[in-house]
This record gives C-alpha cells, structure tokens and sequence, in this order.
C-alpha cells in the first residue's frame, strides 16, 4: 500500500512537472486547457510573455503581457481595474466562449466579453504582444479575431497596435497611465488621436488638453522630432471603418514603445541591449514649445527666450500693452500678433 502511494506520488508529481514545462512552453490556451498562477504563456519567439505579476511595492496580483527578456516592462494588464489577492486563479474559457480570469473565492475577476461565440475558441500570445481570441475552426487571420488585447491598451503602445477609432464597432483605442509605479488602475493622463479636420495626436490630463503634436503631414504628424524616422514608419489610415495611427519600424530588430507615464510624460523609449536599459528617444512636453501651436498663428516659440514668444517678421502685437502670449490650459491659444498671412512655425 505504502508503495502504491509512492509510485501515485511520484507519477503525480512528474505529470505535474511535465504540465507545467508545456504550459512555460505553449503560447495557446484552449476550452481544455488554463494557466494558473505561477505558469505562463510564451510567444513562439519568446519575445513576449503572459502571466500573473505584482507591482514592485504592492501584493497585489495582476494578468500582464511583458517583454520575456526585458525586467520590469509591463505593457498590458487584463485586470487593472479589478486587482486579485487570491493565489488561487486562473485563465481559462466559460462556456460561452469568453476568456475568464477566475479565483477561487471571489468568482470572475475579468472578462474578454466578447459578443460573439466561437464554435472552436483558442487564445493566443502572438510575437507583436498582442493577446488574441480566434475561432481556431477559421485559420489564423486577423479576421479570425473575435477579441485582441490590442483593442484595450493599456499605457504602452507596442509596434502595430493601433490608436483611434474603430467605426464599425464604436470603439476608441487610447493610452492610459498607470496611477503609479504601484497600481496600474488608470490614471489623470491619457494619450489620443483627436479627430478634427486633420487628425494630430494629444495628451491629457482629465478632460484637459496639455500638449499635442501638429497635424497629420501625409508623412507624419508635425511638431514631432524628425531624427527619428529613420526608425519607423508612421501609418494614418482614415475610411468608412477607421480612423487609425499607429507605427512600424523599417525591419529593424529594434525594440521601441511610447509610454505614457504616471506623471504624464509622453516618451518614446528604445531598448539599448549593450546597456540593458531603456534609452529616451524623446518626451512631451518638454517645454511650453513642444505644445503645438502654443504661440498661435504668426508668432514663433524660443524655449531659450523670455517672453518664449515673438511675433514673425512683418507682424506686430494687437495691443502693444498686451505683452501675455496665451498659456497652456486657456480657452484660446489664438495669437496677438495682426493677421494679415498665416503659416505654422515651430521651432525647438
């Protein structure tokens, strides 16, 4: 009796084993399958992967996708608003279909909420980072998605994924910060592409405008650092079911993101892989002159200057006893200088 226990212990715990090293390796769950905390799902080129984490001070317990390679690069959390105590969860399927996070004593803790079924459902962590449920009965395409993390950003923008709107479907996709370093529930600042007659890119802080970059050029948006194109390639798609930004690098094995932070810093972060950290590219605002448009028309912008305005050859002030350029969070950035032409000027 003794014995059989042994061997039932024994087998049980290389099944157990042998689990857990497919679970570390496969990048799919199926309706026959779940992670628990502790295991993880695994691009197939072990770029990214998908997991149960806590911040740094907290013990709080979240579902993330991160780099695999990269330490402490979070960028996208399921549950952010609806954070987990309990050890006891895991990702699986309902039987509807929808990806659940589930824990032993407080039920669904997050949900896909899809509002279509699929007959044969299968969740995948593909290379991009994107987290996708498709109908594994359909092939792999991307018309095979009934749900992506993609369409949820967090506060990390990975190479392709969009921002903007999904018309056929009413969704906006934006950038959230993290409350802090701490908590990834949603914070004041978020990150936008704001559709008016050409669409530009802002951030804010609440419900107030703080900085923005200029209008979509055909190329890029303007009031954007040029050093970097080089880089990547940005894509503005406008047609009857979306209007979308997002970005692609030039075959570059090149790790990049935007981040929007707790603090509100916008910033475009490359991996340096000989320094192990994260370089800046750049950041906004940084300065009153990375607010497109700060000066209004027929004035140009001088961070080295005080006043950090000055009207254009040819202009003069309105009212010369109205030395005041118009400053960030007023109702109208428009110039004091006479209109008599116009062109945007930005200077650094």
């Amino acid at each position: 009796m003794e014995i059989n226990l042994l061997y039932f212990y024994i087998f049980s715990s290389l099944i157990f084993l042998l689990r857990m090293e497919l679970s570390l390796a496969a990048d799919t769950i199926t309706p026959e399958t779940f992670i628990r905390d502790g295991e993880k799902l695994v691009s197939s080129s072990q770029r990214f992967e998908l997991g149960f984490f806590s911040p740094r001070n907290s013990k709080n317990r979240y579902l993330g996708v991160w780099y695999k390679k990269i330490p402490d690069t979070v960028v996208w959390v399921a549950n952010r608003n609806s954070p987990n105590f309990n050890p006891n969860t895991a990702l699986t399927f309902s039987n509807n279909g929808n990806l659940v996070l589930l824990s032993q004593r407080n039920g669904i803790i997050w949900s896909s909420n899809m509002s279509r079924k699929a007959e044969n459902p299968i969740a995948q962590l593909l290379d991009t980072g994107n987290l996708v449920i498709r109908d594994n009965s359909s092939g792999h395409t991307t018309e095979s998605y009934l749900w992506q993390s993609f369409d949820y950003p967090t506060d990390t923008l990975l190479q392709g994924m969009k921002l903007g709107w999904d018309l056929k479907n009413g969704l906006e996709r934006y950038l959230s910060s993290w409350e802090s370093t701490d908590d990834p529930s949603p914070g004041n600042f978020t990150f936008r592409l704001v559709i008016q007659v050409i669409p530009k890119l802002c951030a804010y802080n609440g419900s107030v405008e703080y900085t923005c970059t200029g209008p979509w050029n055909g190329v890029a948006f303007g009031a954007a650092p040029t050093y970097t194109s080089f880089l990547y390639e940005q894509v503005l798609v406008q047609s009857k079911d979306e209007i979308s930004f997002w970005y692609e690098s030039y075959n570059s094995p090149n790790i990049m993101i935007l981040k929007v932070n707790p603090s509100g810093l916008i910033q475009r972060l490359i991996w340096n892989e000989r320094s192990t950290a994260w370089d800046v590219l750049f950041s906004a605002p940084d300065g009153l002159c990375s607010d497109y448009g700060y000066c209004g028309a027929n004035a140009i912008c001088s961070a080295d200057k005080t006043p950090n305005c000055e009207c254009l050859n040819g202009f003069k002030l309105k009212s010369q006893d109205n030395q005041t350029w118009p400053r960030k969070y007023e109702s109208s950035h428009s110039s004091d200088c006479n209109l008599q032409k116009w062109r945007p000027v930005y200077k650094a």
